[in-house]
């Protein structure tokens, strides 16, 4: 099977949309609690990617992680040093993560270039986030390169669920505010991808998701606060239940990833729908403010500046009003082209030894300055 047909085609309509949505690679952002086998399940598919012969674009944001069991084209920890941050600024595990990624953030351009380069060869860019998800979620470093990601290539977001630890419904509707959370942060197509299905089957979440009386009936064994507070947030959720992209898979075993990839085609579709038209708009908008912010500022010199006198030439080239008028012309240029044109007419001194002629001059002048010494300093001189 060919890398292209990784993106099956599940409406008749989408054809276009989604050669549109081929030409660009897409990026695949995979998040998720720690423990929860996110790092192991980009392994998974960056293997089963090349199997198919469509070698994805792996990048790492784990400034922490001591081994990484994938090969990544780029690697934060070669940027930063995780310890060494820790070490110069004070600061503890979670902090020296926050603050490798701002550093590395403030280059995330360079790595948009690489990606722009490699966009012909990897249909799929996998980006590895770090454990602990708070720290990018909701970190400014976080929403800079998502946001970048997103405003250039097609993009979404993976919530990797632990679902062996899922099976109490406390915990699993803990999971899914803390999906439906980054969901709104992001604003990007969201997957959850339930996780360990090889120790436990995710037909029990799926259940609770579609039918809101099995839920219940499993929260009423539950007789804490806990179990109140999520019998209610349950209700709230089933607008979130009824769009959210479910798909169980092993990361252990490599089973569920075709289903993972039929899941990822439609958020591609989703997001050439609903997602790209947004970010197109959010920016042409900064386009304008950069312009006009641009435009300001060349005003601001010409004021500064003001008008600036300059003497005709013996040429008679160019006004000075055509010099007042643009302040850069002062800087661009060391004359007009007519200045240049006349002079090389009017000079006819090709023939001539201009190193003989330089020290013709300077022996009369070395004379008269001896002389001078001489009348200044007879004292000296009689000597």
């Amino acid at each position: 099977m060919e890398g292209a047909s990784l993106f099956p085609r599940s409406e008749p309509g989408t054809g276009g949309k989604m050669a549109a949505a081929q030409s660009s690679p897409v990026c695949i952002l995979v998040l998720g609690m720690a423990g929860s086998g996110k790092t192991a399940l980009v392994q998974r598919l960056t293997a089963y990617l090349h199997s198919k012969n469509s070698p994805p674009y792996v990048i790492n944001l784990d400034p922490a992680v001591h081994e990484l069991p994938f090969p990544a084209n780029i690697d934060i920890r070669d940027t930063v040093k995780y310890k060494e941050v820790m070490k110069q600024y004070g600061l503890g595990p979670n902090g020296g993560i926050v603050t490798s990624l701002n550093l590395f953030a403030t280059r995330f351009d360079q790595v948009m270039k690489f990606i722009e380069k490699r966009q012909s060869a990897s249909q799929y860019v996998l980006i590895d986030t770090p454990g602990q998800i708070e720290v990018f979620t909701w970190s400014a470093s976080g929403t800079i390169i998502t946001e970048a990601l997103a405003s250039s290539f097609p993009s979404l977001v993976v919530y990797v669920m632990d679902t062996s630890r899922s099976t109490n419904p406390v915990t699993f509707m803990s999971n899914m505010l803390y999906a439906c959370s980054i969901l709104y942060k992001t604003k990007l197509p969201f997957i959850v991808a339930m996780n360990k299905t090889d120790i436990i089957d995710h037909s029990f979440a799926v259940e609770w998701m579609q039918d809101f009386e099995v839920f219940q009936d499993a929260l009423s064994q539950e007789t804490s606060y806990a179990s109140n507070l999520t019998r209610s947030m349950s209700l709230v959720l089933d607008e979130f239940y009824s769009s959210l992209k479910v798909v169980g898979v092993s990361a252990v075993q490599g089973t569920g990833l075709e289903e993972f990839f039929e899941q990822v085609s439609k958020a591609v579709d989703e997001y050439e729908r609903e997602y790209r038209p947004e970010y197109e708009r959010l920016r042409k908008k900064m386009e304008r403010a950069q312009s006009q912010r641009q435009r300001e500022q060349l005003d601001r010199l010409r004021r500064d500046m003001g008008p600036v006198p300059m003497e005709n030439s013996s040429a008679g080239s160019g006004s000075v009003a055509e010099s007042e008028s643009d302040p850069s012309a002062l800087i661009l240029t060391r004359g007009t082209l007519e200045e240049e044109e006349d002079e090389a007419l009017e000079s006819d001194t090709d023939d001539i030894d201009h190193q003989v002629t330089e020290e013709s001059h300077e022996e009369p002048a070395f004379r008269n300055f001896l002389q001078e010494a001489k009348q200044r300093y007879p004292a000296r001189s009689s000597h």
